[in-house]
């Protein structure tokens, strides 16, 4: 039922925003140059690698450059990139993803190869659940780039606080998830339902 649901959203969604998508990409090309998109590996569903779909925020080889995580003010991020990442609209893109069900639109984030490779027995659990869009997590942890940059080592502060953390309220979650549930997540996702308390 969830994965229906998802699908025929994703495809609905795809065909309404697709002027709004078309226009952000040729403002992307037009401003910050090619490539529009961005194609990182991600770990999904039973540990399996997948290509998430993003508008590109970032300047080009940015992963070659810099950490992993980004933090408020890191130069790598491009003007559009900036407001684009500000209301969230780089993630759009990943309807894409749903519509091939590599993705939900509630689920865990999914992770790096890095960080899931750091994961020990009971964390793994999560990669039993299709990762999504959105998830409690994301929205607990909608300023993660402000937590992250005042810290001495970023990705240390990462990987020993706040993913643990976001793990537990995933599997959390789950427990409990449904069509209805997930429903919430994303009002409360696009700011039109308080979210639950985690």
């Amino acid at each position: 039922m969830t994965r229906l649901f998802d699908f025929l959203s994703a495809i609905l969604g795809l065909v309404l925003l697709s002027p709004g998508l078309l226009l952000i990409a040729a403002l992307i090309w037009l401003v910050d140059g090619r490539p529009v998109f961005y194609r990182q590996v991600r770990v999904g569903r039973g540990g399996r690698p997948f290509r998430i779909w993003k508008f590109r925020t970032m300047v080009v080889d940015a992963d070659r450059i810099g950490r992993p995580l980004t933090v408020s003010g890191d130069p790598r991020v491009t003007r559009t990139g900036a407001w684009l990442r500000r209301w969230k609209i780089d993630e759009l893109p990943q309807l894409i993803n749903v519509v091939t069900g590599d993705m939900g639109f509630v689920g865990p984030r999914p992770e790096v190869p890095r960080f899931v490779a750091l994961y020990t027995e009971t964390q793994r659990r999560v990669l039993d659940l299709r990762p999504g869009i959105t998830d409690l997590a994301s929205i607990a942890y909608r300023n993660e780039s402000d937590l992250l940059e005042g810290h001495e080592d970023p990705e240390a502060h990462y990987i020993g606080t706040i993913l643990p953390d976001k793990i537990r309220i995933n599997l959390d979650y789950a427990a409990k998830a449904g069509v209805w549930r997930n429903l919430k997540v994303i009002l409360a996702t696009l700011g039109l339902l308080a979210p639950e308390r985690v």
